[in-house]
């Protein structure tokens, strides 16, 4: 039983092909992209079969086995980098601060940001609370830019599902617009 450097080669790449397609898919899924997410399960599902019966039929050498779950386990870490990469969506990050004269709302607003605010009442007295909706592309400079104008400020970030009218809406609609006039 001699070691196939060739075969653990091409069973280490489509495994890793099927998971990174698969993560993908995962998340195109979870995501809403119903056109997109379906087509990619179809290349998917395709390599899938074609690396398990790869090693199944070679399942005498134990090496076949192992460069499949390794090729997996690298596959799952590139399909989460792609995705991070393309950061498909949007964040909502709530944004609370002590300062309730601070200008972060308008300084925010200025920067293209769509801003609510709120004033609430907490264990320590009053604060500000901003409500921002944002592309994902855009979260780390985001971050960074609260953190800049409010050291203290506590965020919190989650992705929503649905968005419907207010200034978010109003803005993708007229890029939107413009785009289909070029």
């Amino acid at each position: 039983m001699g070691i196939d450097i060739k075969m653990l080669v091409m069973i280490f790449g489509i495994s890793l092909a099927y998971i990174t397609l698969n993560t993908l898919r995962f998340m195109l899924t979870m995501k809403g992209y119903r056109f997109i997410a379906p087509i990619v399960s179809v290349f998917e599902i395709t390599i899938y079969v074609l690396g398990l019966s790869l090693v199944l039929n070679r399942l005498d050498n134990p090496w076949n086995l192992a460069a499949y779950a390794i090729g997996y386990g690298v596959g799952i870490g590139i399909g989460i980098r792609i995705e991070e990469f393309l950061a498909l969506g949007y964040i909502m990050v709530t944004v609370i601060i002590q300062d309730t004269e601070s200008k972060l709302p308008e300084e925010l607003r200025d920067l293209g940001y769509g801003v609510t605010m709120n004033y609430a009442y907490g264990r320590e007295g009053e604060r500000m609370i901003l409500e921002i909706l944002s592309p994902r592309k855009n979260e780390r400079a985001l971050y960074k830019e609260v953190h800049n104008l409010e050291p203290k400020a506590f965020l919190i970030s989650y992705e929503p599902k649905y968005i419907s009218g207010g200034f978010w809406t109003k803005k993708v609609k007229r890029r939107q617009n413009n785009q289909g006039n070029s």
